[in-house]
């Protein structure tokens, strides 16, 4: 008899797997987009450096600052210029956005802060002293660190890395995982059928989505059929080449279900957990052998999608030595929800941010099996109800998982 554990403590058996630090590669700025940063990234400069113009003005001494005040204009100060002349009590010189400020100058007045009358300025609207002076340090100080090791690279992070002169960035090397669905009865992209028993297999493709997005490279290994030297090859196969081997289907109790029968028997793997009380995918696998994690997930669709979110995204961030999660959130419910038994399940429905919080229905999805992919169409979450959880009502606040926030 097959003893089933809870979704919290097959959550915690993947995570406290101890897993190698990955290798790490030099990547320019752009081309590491996606990437993990394997190493903290401190300013080596004060931004700006100096006193700085925010605006397009005249810089002045504060005591100038009265409504109808005459000031003279003595020199111009272009961006990328260092000026000569100074500041002085009556004068002021015209200062562009991104100019330093110059020597002397304790405020900048906006353009449309004043009349120009020849060579000389009338202030119409005072202003408060140091307006629209950018501080040294305000953008970041010297020392300080900017981005975190863990932090995936995005557009952000690109500016500031450019902002500091840093062409290359050492990032680590994405977990590659290997991907493949078994199935005498499934076939693959243009396949012809033969008879109405055989389906199409989108399972293989969906997880590739998944995974890609998630940051990992992937070897796609297509179809299996249903015996067992196949199973064993395949699965070899993908040990060798990569971190993680996600198969699909073949991990129940039919008696065409070799998955596990290779797993178990001919690759000799540590079975970490065969069995989790958790609707859609109770039947699922995850076993190691040689350092790499193989997950075996239940073939039908919405089962091995579900299955894929929550056990191959996460472990594919661990892998990368990322700082990310999966995207769970609280949201409000606009109908009961009754507890139907004592399992954690992942219910597809759709996800409103309405008035600052998130809000969920079930309007046009889908009853039925764990087959209804198209459920996780249009603006999808998973509403999550744990095992132990009394009936949900109306009106209450529940945990969702936001399927198209997922990284």
């Amino acid at each position: 008899m097959r003893n089933f554990i809870s979704y919290k403590k097959s959550l915690e058996i993947l995570e406290n797997i101890n897993t190698q630090t990955p290798p790490v590669q030099k990547l320019f700025l752009t081309d590491a987009v996606g990437y993990v940063l394997a190493q903290d990234i401190a300013a080596d400069h004060n931004s700006p450096a100096y006193p700085t113009s925010a605006m397009d003005g005249y810089a002045v001494k504060a005591i100038d600052l009265k409504q109808n005040q005459i000031i003279e204009i003595i020199d111009k100060n272009p961006a990328g210029c260092v000026v000569e002349s100074e500041v002085q009590e009556g004068v002021c010189i015209k200062t562009f956005t991104g100019s330093l400020m110059p020597k002397g100058s304790e405020s900048l007045i906006p353009i449309e802060n004043v009349e120009v009358i020849d060579n000389k300025i009338k202030i119409v609207k005072e202003v408060p002293s140091g307006f629209a002076i950018r501080e040294i340090g305000e953008n970041y100080k010297k020392d300080e660190t900017l981005i975190k090791k863990g932090t995936i690279i995005s557009f952000a992070e690109v500016g500031v890395l450019a902002s500091l002169n840093i062409a290359q960035i050492p990032v680590f090397v994405n977990p590659t995982v290997a991907i493949a669905s078994t199935g005498s009865e499934i076939l693959d992209l243009g396949q012809t059928q033969t008879n109405e028993s055989q389906i199409r297999s989108s399972n293989h493709l969906t997880i590739e989505a998944l995974c890609k997005k998630a940051g990992a490279d992937v070897i796609q290994m297509g179809i299996v059929k249903d015996d067992i030297d196949s199973i064993t090859k395949l699965l070899e196969s993908g040990l060798q080449k990569a971190d993680i081997v996600v198969t699909t289907g073949g991990v129940s109790v039919g008696d065409f279900d070799f998955v596990q029968d290779v797993i178990k028997d001919k690759l000799k793997a540590e079975v970490l957990f065969h069995g989790v009380t958790i609707k859609p995918g109770m039947h699922l696998l995850a076993a190691v052998k040689d350092g790499k994690l193989i997950i075996a997930l239940p073939g039908f669709a919405y089962s091995s999608t579900v299955c894929a979110i929550l056990y191959v995204l996460p472990f594919i961030y661990k892998l990368k030595r990322a700082n990310q999660k999966l995207p769970i959130v609280k949201a409000k419910i606009n109908q009961n929800f009754p507890r139907k038994m004592p399992k954690t399940t992942f219910t597809a429905c759709n996800v409103e941010y309405k008035n600052g919080s998130y809000e969920i229905n079930f309007d046009g999805k889908r009853k039925g099996t764990s087959a209804i992919l198209t459920n996780m169409l249009e603006s999808p979450a998973l509403l999550i109800q744990e095992e132990d959880s009394d009936d949900i009502k109306a009106g209450d606040i529940v945990d969702i998982l936001l399927l198209d926030q997922l990284k």
